[in-house]
């Protein structure tokens, strides 16, 4: 996480956030230029454009104004830079579709093959023998339309992009398609009456063809990308049943689940969706939450159990207290994750960045050299020294380059989502690739974290069940799982008398104290016993016994009038390792990573769970006996050497320890307190599973890899066709084919993490 809070150190915490789509972005130029005319803007503090979501993610002063003003000036900034501000939900929908069915977007496309198709034939009567040639007339009647009416969108995104002083992939190809077909009207125009001089009509109209459909499968293919925002959507149900309040309903009401309020009973039918989080009040059930947490079996539900948001209710019908709704629900928040993900640049992105700024201007520069070179060096005919230089402006739109990086994050992260793991930030992202270490809280995250009291050994002298119910009257108050286990053992004691405490004081990590029946009792760890000069006397063997059979141990003592300690009880409790920590264990040390356990437990019971897991105390792989506030000291000291280190916890106090990781991973848990964890991480696991600590490394390394593919690729693509185009190799229409194959080959390597699947 170092690196994610690095890269938002630079925003002050009274940033304000907003988020808009763009449309008319072609390339990685195309980002940088809308990037700098936002922060242009007084107040703006940091402007993220996504070329694959067509959006941009904007920080600015809370103080800087009217966020509805601010947002207008945004907007404005982005239309004058020459593109077209639209609301994000626009960027994310599906095109509509047009005449006989066909997708608006997609007529262009065919209109301009229609139009180019016959322009071909001369190409493929010369390989039959056969000549084909239109007249000069026709080819330009079918050329024009392609040029100046289909192909306007690159004559007005490359104005914008002149009155800016900056270039674009449109500006190469309106230069490029403009000289082809230019050089061809002149040769037409100057040739004798009855020639046939040799045009160049069907290189212009076949570039911009073959770069509309480029374009064109592009979009499809970001598409493609984004469902997993548009299937978690596509989650919330449109209509909730309202059950009447006997006050201003009298009767069962169907309203938008818009409107639905905190403390609303809806009833949730059978095959429908949950449509907020709430709580099960009446009847019983089992819900598929699979699109949330990626658990495929459906999970039974009682009176009392929470129900969330979106997840798909089996076959009984049951009425649902609303808790949460609307921002505050957990789909919502997932979504907002998912969202914020994909809208980030990664480190890795800076480079691309740095390359796009001056791409275009260097490319127009080897354009015409190359021009010079045929034309005046080699005297080469006009047409002939033109058609190279028309070549590396096709060749060289840096439309892979913009595409490498975004393309690669929205895949991985929408596949991670589906299987319930939730990535936070592009950085953490990169980060988690790079990871060497990885350290487990213990209770919560490697065990069950449901402690039962398994032992409570009375002193000589002492009546156990009193000295249970006093233990319980300490922790009655407390939500501490072990506070837990001791007030569900005392309330199963039939007949039993319950009593209260007074004045009840917790001390983090150590235990509370508090009055019962007048007398001032300590009960916490026998560390804290220890710090208190609580000796345990005669049941210091029975507590050495109980640790080394794995248990964890607290004590009960009794403060005098002087001050000493008088021990009353051992309570001793067992919690059982998750059944899938312990592959989750072999699974990451067959990668190669250093393992270490972090547990405020005392040593016997931390070793014990360890050697259960398949981890080894004597290789130093157990931290025992670490209160919460040192859990971050630990990480720290993992770190050191240049380790790469990954913290996994659950709860509040491993909140700390989760910021100082190099990558903080969260893990969902039914005792709460996970929220804090949520936002002090940079991956989110949904279901308490350890097995998805290595899923989630495993698919941000392979979403990197992609990453760094895609990039390979993109700059090698340029880096060879450019040599090729201005040595005359290459044909501005191959060239066309080229560049669009570049765009649609990255996006589609990237599309190739869709089939990611954890392992079992």
């Amino acid at each position: 996480m170092e690196q994610a809070s690095t890269a938002t150190a630079a925003v002050e915490p009274a940033a304000s956030e907003t988020d808009f789509g763009v449309g008319g972005m072609t390339c990685a130029s195309c980002v940088g230029r809308v990037e700098r005319a936002l922060k242009k803007i007084p107040g703006v503090q940091q402007a993220s454009v996504n070329l694959a979501t067509e959006s941009v993610r904007v920080h600015w002063q809370a103080d800087a104004g009217d966020a509805v003003a601010m947002s207008a000036r945004l907007q404005r900034a982005v239309r004058d830079a020459g593109y077209e501000p639209r609301p994000l939900e626009a960027a994310e929908a599906e095109p509509a579709k047009g005449w006989l069915g066909v997708p608006r977007d997609a007529w262009p496309v065919l209109l301009a093959a229609l139009l180019s198709a016959p322009l071909t034939l001369p190409m493929f009567g010369s390989l039959l023998g056969q000549h084909w040639m239109l007249p000069a007339w026709l080819q330009f009647a079918l050329a024009t339309p392609v040029q100046f009416w289909l192909g306007a969108r690159f004559y007005r995104a490359a104005w914008h992009a002149l009155k800016a002083g900056s270039g674009n992939m449109e500006l190469l190809v309106a230069i490029g398609t403009s000289a082809g077909w230019g050089l061809s009207s002149w040769l037409w125009w100057h040739a004798k009456a009855g020639a046939m001089p040799h045009l160049y009509y069907e290189g212009s109209a076949l570039v911009i063809t073959l770069v509309l459909l480029g374009k064109w499968l592009e979009s499809r293919a970001k598409r493609q990308a984004t469902e997993a925002i548009r299937a978690l959507h596509a989650l919330r149900p449109e209509v909730a049943h309202l059950l009447p309040d006997g006050i201003k309903r009298e009767q069962l009401v169907d309203v938008p689940v818009a409107e639905l309020l905190p403390g609303d009973r809806v009833l949730v039918r059978p095959g429908e969706r949950v449509p907020a989080d709430g709580e099960l009040l009446q009847g019983s059930t089992q819900v598929d939450e699979s699109m949330l947490t990626g658990e495929p079996m459906p999970v039974p539900k009682q009176p009392g159990d929470r129900l969330t948001g979106g997840s798909l209710n089996g076959d009984g019908a049951v009425e649902l207290g609303v808790a949460a709704v609307g921002a505050q629900s957990v789909l919502n928040h997932i979504i907002a994750l998912v969202q914020d993900a994909q809208a980030a640049k990664p480190p890795i992105q800076r480079l691309v960045d740095q390359v796009a700024a001056v791409f275009v201007p260097v490319v127009l520069v080897i354009a015409l050299l190359t021009f010079c070179a045929w034309y005046f060096w080699q005297g080469a005919a006009l047409e002939d020294a033109l058609l190279p230089a028309v070549a590396v402006l096709v060749i060289a739109c840096p439309c892979a380059l913009g595409l490498a990086t975004p393309a690669a994050i929205m895949a991985g992260t929408g596949v991670a989502a589906q299987h319930g793991i939730l990535v936070q930030d592009a950085a953490a992202l990169e980060t988690a690739c790079r990871i060497d270490t990885v350290a487990f809280d213990k209770t919560g995250t490697l065990t069950l974290g449901e402690p039962t009291l398994s032992a409570l050994v009375a002193a000589p002298g002492v009546d156990e069940a009193g000295a249970l119910q006093a233990a319980a009257a300490l922790q009655r108050q407390s939500a501490h799982p072990l506070a837990r286990a001791v007030v569900v053992a005392a309330e199963a004691v039939p007949d039993a008398q319950a009593l209260t405490a007074q004045e009840v004081q917790a001390v983090p990590g150590r235990g509370s104290h508090g009055l019962v029946q007048d007398a001032h009792l300590h009960l916490g760890s026998l560390r804290w016993m220890e710090e208190l000069g609580a000796g345990l006397g005669e049941l210091s063997a029975r507590a050495e016994t109980l640790q080394n059979e794995g248990a964890t141990v607290s004590a009960l003592a009794l403060q005098l009038p002087d001050g000493r300690f008088a021990p009353l009880a051992l309570l001793a409790f067992a919690d059982l390792p998750k059944p899938g920590a312990q592959i989750a264990v072999a699974r990451l040390r067959a990668r190669g990573l250093r393992l270490s356990m972090i547990s405020g437990d005392n040593r016997g019971a931390a070793e014990a769970m360890a050697r259960r897991l398949g981890l080894n105390p004597d290789a130093g792989e157990v931290l025992a006996e670490v209160l919460p506030g040192d859990k971050a000291a630990r990480i720290a000291a993992l770190k050191q050497g240049g380790h790469q280190v990954a913290m996994v916890g659950d709860g509040v106090n491993d909140a700390p320890a989760l910021a100082a990781a190099d990558v903080g991973i969260a893990m969902a848990s039914a005792r709460g307190g996970s929220d804090v964890a949520m936002h002090a991480a940079g991956i989110t696991l949904m279901r308490g599973e350890p097995r998805l600590v290595a899923a989630a490394l495993d698919i941000s390394r392979r979403t990197v890899s992609k990453i760094r593919q895609n990039l390979f690729w993109a700059f090698a693509y340029n880096v060879a066709g450019i040599p090729l185009a201005a040595l005359g190799y290459l044909d501005p229409v191959f060239a066309g084919a080229a560049m669009a194959l570049s765009s649609v080959s990255v996006v589609g390597n990237a599309l190739l993490l869709k089939r990611w699947q954890p392992e079992a």
